[in-house]
């Protein structure tokens, strides 16, 4: 049974038009799949400073010119009207998140950011929020778009996964043994859902 939604913000439910792999570049960073932050955790002190920087003006170009994914605000009001909790799970800071809510305010029970634990993948990105809701991980589902959402979750033991539109370079990233569903747009996330939710009577 579907007790509450993880998730992802930029690719999932924004779109971010930020490259980051240019940020990458420009900060000198290897293209191995981990988060620009978890690097950037780990740089010498007089250029970490710098880099977070560049990565909240970054997040804030992208809070700018960034739009909210068609049926985005349907899928979320679908699953509250079930009683499913819906939560944010986003890499990003908490004024990135705040910002697109200001503009945006997705009705979520909790927003958690990189400020509040663990990024993706590790798993406690994922077990730190149910933990608050006190919802077990299966009893829970992810929607996401990348490498790091699926390693997550597979990493938190979460069973039901949906990525929507994975890019070609992160399939590389895919644990091998995880499984998840495949979409192309948030209207397709709430057929899978639906589903799910119909075969457990919620």
């Amino acid at each position: 049974m579907i007790q509450a939604v993880l998730f992802d913000l930029d690719g999932t439910l924004w779109e971010n038009p930020v490259r980051w792999d240019e940020l990458r570049k420009e900060l000198g960073l290897p293209p191995d799949g981990l988060p620009i932050y978890w690097h950037i955790q780990r740089l010498p002190a007089e250029k970490r400073a710098w880099a977070e920087g560049r990565l909240r003006e970054k997040e804030a170009e992208g809070v700018r010119f960034g739009q909210l994914k068609p049926g985005a605000t349907e899928l979320l009001e679908f699953l509250r009207n079930r009683g499913v909790r819906c939560v944010l799970v986003t890499n990003n800071s908490r004024e990135s998140a705040e910002g697109v809510l200001r503009a945006h305010p997705l009705p979520f029970d909790l927003v958690w950011t990189r400020e509040d634990g663990a990024l993706k993948p590790d798993p406690q990105a994922f077990l730190g929020p149910l933990r608050r809701l006190g919802v077990p991980p299966e009893g829970a589902a992810v929607v996401g778009d990348s490498h790091l959402d699926l390693q997550a979750a597979h990493a938190a033991g979460i069973p039901l996964v949906v990525l929507v539109a994975p890019r070609t370079w992160m399939r590389p990233f895919f644990p091998t043994q995880a499984s998840f569903w495949e979409v192309e747009n948030l209207v397709q996330v709430k057929e899978v859902l639906s589903r799910f939710l119909a075969s457990s009577g919620s």
